[in-house]
């Protein structure tokens, strides 16, 4: 049975998704909008820490999903993932082409 408190930590833990892979894709993109330095910006430290902050937050997400109903408990992990699939992208761009 699906207590509420639980489907509360879910319902959370997904938006907290949501800000730190999009957190992670405006850093990335800031990275476009400044000249070149010589060693990481802050810009690189915010990314890093939203990626690293993202590790727990998904094991409390699927601690915490509702596994009887396998494709609703995953959907939300969709715009994050595809947000981090672009900052990635986007960084790889960026430190091997730009």
């Amino acid at each position: 049975m699906e207590t509420p408190r639980r489907q509360q930590i879910n319902r959370v833990s997904g938006k907290v998704l949501i800000i730190l892979s999009l957190t992670a894709l405006l850093a990335v993109i800031s990275g476009y909008t400044h000249p070149l330095q010589p060693d990481e910006g802050s810009a690189a430290h915010i990314f890093q820490l939203s990626i690293v902050a993202l590790v727990p937050i998904v094991l409390l997400f699927l601690a915490t999903a509702d596994w009887r109903q396998p494709l609703r408990s995953v959907r939300p992990l969709a715009f994050p993932a595809a947000a981090l699939v672009l900052a990635f992208s986007a960084l790889y761009y960026l430190e091997h082409y730009r």
